[in-house]
């Protein structure tokens, strides 16, 4: 497929079962009902954003998710909270379409820095962000406390 035959677009409910499917493959499995009721959710949030790319025959190929954050230390700045491509075409530029319509929802909310953390497990993500101009900024733990 020609990345230019595809569409970015905002999400809406009727997505969920393809983000579904999509989350799945990188190994986050919820029933589409669940993505139904957090699209629903997100789409409530004015900070967020999740933004899907159709394919040529009209089904879902990826999906980026982004938010406004306020730091009471560093001022505003977006993050990408999520980004999947569907295996079968991984490689071919929509991953860098939907980065770029991640940046440009930000622009347009007066941000200019975009913030991406990325597991150490995703190799290929190590080197898809630096291929962007993203720079490795720095290396955290994360600590999480179920309450």
């Amino acid at each position: 497929m020609d990345a230019r035959d595809e569409v970015i677009r905002d999400a809406n409910l009727a997505d969920a079962a393809e983000i579904a499917r999509l989350s799945a493959q990188l190994g986050y499995v919820a029933d589409a009902p669940v993505f139904e009721d957090r699209l629903q959710r997100i789409a409530a949030m004015p900070t967020h954003a999740v933004l899907v790319c159709e394919g040529e025959a009209g089904g879902l190929v990826g999906f980026i998710g982004a938010e406004h954050r306020l730091m009471i230390e560093s001022g505003d700045r977006a993050e990408i909270v999520a980004l999947v491509v569907d295996a079968d075409i991984r490689r071919g530029g929509t991953g860098r379409r939907l980065v770029a319509a991640a940046e440009d929802w930000a622009r347009a909310r007066g941000i200019d820095r975009v913030l991406v953390r990325s597991n150490v497990a995703r190799g290929e993500a190590h080197d898809f962000y630096p291929a962007l101009g993203y720079a490795h900024a720095k290396t955290q733990h994360v600590y999480l406390k179920r309450i």
